[in-house]
């Protein structure tokens, strides 16, 4: 079976994690003083449900509402991780605005996007709850997952969620959640 190529951008507001994570997931650590991306590729091999993967994620600079959307975000992209933290109410808004953008620029009402809450290590300052998460995914049609790149909790599953929202839009004949018949 020939190896698929992903590329996968990564996006949100300034200081959400989106380089912690990419780094936790491609080199398993925590970088804790990290300067501010200006845009980083990062490659990763890994073989996910028996099919061999080569990703190449796009790190973005942070964006916030006023950002111009960069064309570039939309050419030969396959998935978009979008990315807030749970502790700042700011981030949950620009990833929305963020999330608009992007099909604006599309042309499309759906694209595969995993919706990421992150830092919940920070629970004691949390400002967006699980809920507000869950729905704004849900209402996107999105993939959720809440984690801690600090703590590498559920890291992985943010970025094997992604290839699982890429394929099942690029195979919709694989996709049996629609499959339902109610009698």
């Amino acid at each position: 079976m020939a190896i698929k190529n992903r590329k996968i951008a990564i996006m949100g507001f300034r200081s959400v994690g989106k380089s912690s994570l990419a780094i936790q997931f491609v080199e398993n650590q925590f970088v804790d003083s990290y300067d501010p991306t200006i845009e980083n590729t990062f490659h990763k091999n890994f073989r996910h449900k028996g099919q061999d993967y080569a990703a190449e994620l796009v790190d973005t600079a942070g964006q916030d509402e006023y950002s111009i959307f960069p064309h570039c975000y939309s050419v030969d992209i396959d998935g978009y991780i979008l990315v807030y933290s749970v502790n700042s109410q700011k981030s949950f808004e620009v990833v929305k605005v963020i999330h608009d953008k992007l099909l604006d620029q599309l042309g499309t009402d759906h694209v595969p996007v995993v919706l990421v809450g992150n830092k919940i290590d920070l629970h004691m300052d949390r400002a967006v709850t699980l809920a507000q998460g869950q729905g704004v995914a849900a209402s996107w049609r999105a993939a959720f997952v809440e984690t801690s790149a600090k703590q590498n909790e559920k890291v992985s599953e943010v970025f094997l969620t992604a290839i699982d929202e890429i394929e099942r839009k690029l195979n919709p004949a694989v996709d049996k959640r629609d499959d339902c018949i109610v009698l």
